[in-house]
């Protein structure tokens, strides 16, 4: 998964407490041009802080805000503050670590539903169709897919490498774009089609 190596910086009574009273514009410029900002906090501003990782597994439909900041942030740049319980934060982006995403569609089959045998026809009457041509994937997720992305018509967006079942991830590893294959979970029937050249991404 791609991972941001974030700092989250507390800050309470930003502006109190120092020998020469600091604006919070004035931290943030401080910060952005500190070579350490972890020091820079303890010993300077002598303020809480906690180092913390981000791990971001999508490029868009962010999870938190945290996510957002972190895949669309600039490194080092100090954001905030944010206000969260009546304390003040500020967060800084400090390094990344890339990622390959890839850009997948899916058709699910539940077998909470249909029994093994039932989903192992359903699927390859689909692949059936899709190699003779018959039908679009995007059309077979709209009508057979039984998870969300059936109205999406099977697009999932990209995704990090390691955030999906790892049987999903060790076939995408060795797929070119088009490429779609079946792959079996605790919960039915995945038919993954890789519909982009994969991408490294860092943000």
């Amino acid at each position: 998964m791609l991972k941001y190596i974030c700092l989250f910086l507390l800050i309470i009574n930003s502006l109190h407490g120092y020998s020469q009273p600091k604006t919070m514009a004035a931290i943030k410029t401080e910060l952005e041009k500190s070579p350490n900002s972890p020091l820079y906090v303890k010993d300077i501003l002598k303020k809480k802080f906690k180092l913390d990782t981000v791990v971001v597994t999508r490029t868009t439909r962010f999870n938190s805000l945290a996510d957002s900041l972190a895949y669309k942030g600039v490194l080092r740049k100090v954001y905030g503050p944010f206000t969260i319980q009546g304390q003040k934060f500020l967060v800084q982006i400090l390094a990344r670590l890339p990622n390959t995403f890839y850009k997948i569609s899916q058709i699910f089959i539940d077998t909470s539903v249909f029994r093994y045998r039932i989903a192992d026809s359903i699927g390859n009457a689909i692949l059936s169709k899709l190699k003779n041509h018959q039908d679009s994937f995007e059309h077979l997720a709209q009508t057979y897919s039984m998870g969300g992305e059936s109205a999406t018509r099977g697009d999932l967006g990209w995704v990090a490498r390691g955030s999906v079942i790892p049987a999903i991830d060790q076939k995408l590893a060795k797929a070119k774009k088009g490429d779609v294959f079946m792959v079996w979970s605790a919960n039915g029937l995945h038919i993954i089609k890789l519909t982009e050249v994969p991408k490294q991404d860092h943000g």
